[in-house]
């Protein structure tokens, strides 16, 4: 399989300058702190959110149910995890009550004062919403919680709206840094 290399940002945000507060959510849209039962929704969001996405390529376990299962166990029994900065959003449907799992943020702490984020994802079906914006404002007051200085995250350069995301928050480039992912053609 051929190897591509993809340009990614790693960006920062200084939770001393203050987090802006975000605009109300549509009253459908619930925001549940981080609780071990919700580890499978978490995973099922981190799915569906990228499977289809060129993070994908770059993460492979992100494009497998598997994977993501995998993936959000590990994050959650890692030392430095931050449950006050994971987060899962569900959308009940004002006619039928139905609830779905529609995004999902993790955060660890990878230095005392330093957090990271960790594959913030919304489903493609209810992005455009504020979403990414009020997901966002919840996992930067759990690190600030947390005693947490700075976040830290890393997007792939193509992502061009999450880069307008976190710049619009107030996330700055520190670094680029390139990613080798082996593609796979169908």
């Amino acid at each position: 399989m051929p190897v591509t290399y993809f340009q990614r940002y790693r960006m920062r945000y200084d939770l001393w300058q203050g987090i802006a507060d975000a605009a109300p959510a549509n009253p459908n849209y619930h925001f549940r702190g981080w609780n071990e039962k919700l580890l499978q929704h978490h995973a099922e969001v981190k799915f569906r959110s990228f499977r289809s996405e060129l993070d994908a390529n770059v993460f492979p376990c992100l494009g497998d149910a598997d994977g993501c299962l995998r993936l959000m166990k590990e994050i959650s029994n890692r030392q430095g995890f931050v449950p006050q900065a994971t987060w899962l959003v569900q959308y009940q449907d004002p006619e039928t009550g139905k609830v779905e799992n529609c995004g999902t943020v993790q955060g660890i702490r990878s230095q005392p004062d330093v957090g990271a984020i960790q594959n913030i994802g919304i489903v493609a079906s209810h992005r455009g919403h504020g979403l990414g914006t009020q997901l966002m404002h919840y996992c930067l007051r759990g690190f600030k919680e947390a005693g947490v200085r700075f976040v830290t995250l890393e997007v792939t350069s193509h992502n061009t709206g999450a880069m307008r995301l976190y710049k619009r928050l107030g996330f700055q480039v520190l670094k680029t840094v390139y990613k080798s992912a082996e593609i796979k053609y169908s």
